[in-house]
């Protein structure tokens, strides 16, 4: 943004980055709505200020691992970029934070067997081509949570990989390390979401390098980057309720769409029942009002 003496980085299907001189970042999430790498014409209340405050609790839970995050206070960040005040637009949708360099991996945690994972074992019996237990139905924990890599694809869809192919991306002590941090993150998660009556079936991390060290960065273990199911409603076979877009994914898999663009035109009731899955999504898993959150 000029105005603000913001240099614009890169826009993706969610989040708009500019440049705070050097060594910063600034992670603006928008309320766009996206499918199968289309963005529809729609946007859905609240959500990218849903997405910011669920990383910043997250990332005040996992207090003792390092992360890139900086702050998302308007008043710590107009220190960073004079006028930012002004912008009220972005309160509450805004991350500073530290410019690292990403590690080359969508770095996945499964608990239990849901989305492409559950295909590829209906298919093959494995899971990212890793050997599974038999007998496994949707929704079922694995004996031990997966850490199940993928590419970052620069177009197109990521790839879905073995942590053999993982490590000859990276190098298998990297990987060890990575691996190390996410099966930490989402222990701790599990027993945090338990306690609010909720399961984390699997969720995506990113990470990278900020002054030499492997910290966590971009969104964390937010409804666009995980599935969460309230716990009483999950069933073995059965496709419990999601906190995240589930009612928009439910109604546009009934649509005649090749899924290339145009997008078909979401209605309205879809888009409103959305935005409250999400602030939903937020109330319940941190125990807070997202009315109390910057931007309200």
């Amino acid at each position: 943004m000029s105005e603000l003496g913001l240099t614009h980085v890169y826009s993706g299907k969610v989040r708009d980055l500019y440049e705070v001189g050097a060594d910063h970042l600034l992670m603006v999430a928008s309320d766009r709505l996206s499918a199968f790498d289309v963005v529809m014409n729609e946007s859905i209340p609240q959500k990218g200020r849903v997405l910011t405050a669920m990383t910043n609790f997250w990332v005040h839970e996992f207090a003792t691992v390092p992360t890139a995050l900086v702050s998302c206070d308007p008043a710590v960040i107009e220190e960073y970029v004079p006028g930012f005040l002004d912008r009220r637009a972005w309160h509450g949708r805004t991350m500073l934070a530290r410019r690292a360099e990403m590690l080359p991996l969508e770095c996945i945690v499964r608990g239990r067997l849901a989305g492409q994972a559950f295909d590829e074992y209906v298919a093959k019996g494995t899971v990212h081509e890793m050997a599974v237990v038999e007998g496994l139905r949707l929704t079922d924990p694995f004996p031990a949570p997966m850490f199940t890599p993928s590419t970052k694809a620069a177009t197109g869809h990521d790839l879905n990989i073995s942590l053999d192919a993982a490590a000859d991306l990276v190098g298998r002590d990297l990987l060890d390390e990575a691996q190390a941090v996410c099966l930490d993150l989402f222990a701790r998660a599990v027993s945090k979401m338990a306690a609010a009556g909720l399961v984390i079936a699997d969720t995506k991390f990113e990470l990278g390098f900020v002054d030499g060290r492997l910290v966590v960065c971009d969104e964390v273990l937010t409804p666009d980057s995980s599935r969460i199911w309230p716990a009483d409603q999950v069933r073995s076979g059965e496709t419990p309720p999601s906190f995240d877009k589930q009612p928009f994914r439910d109604w546009l898999s009934d649509q005649p769409w090749d899924r290339t663009p145009p997008p078909p035109t979401v209605p309205d009731e879809i888009v409103a029942v959305t935005s409250e899955r999400y602030v939903a999504a937020y109330d319940r898993v941190t125990g807070q009002s997202l009315d109390h959150w910057y931007g309200a």
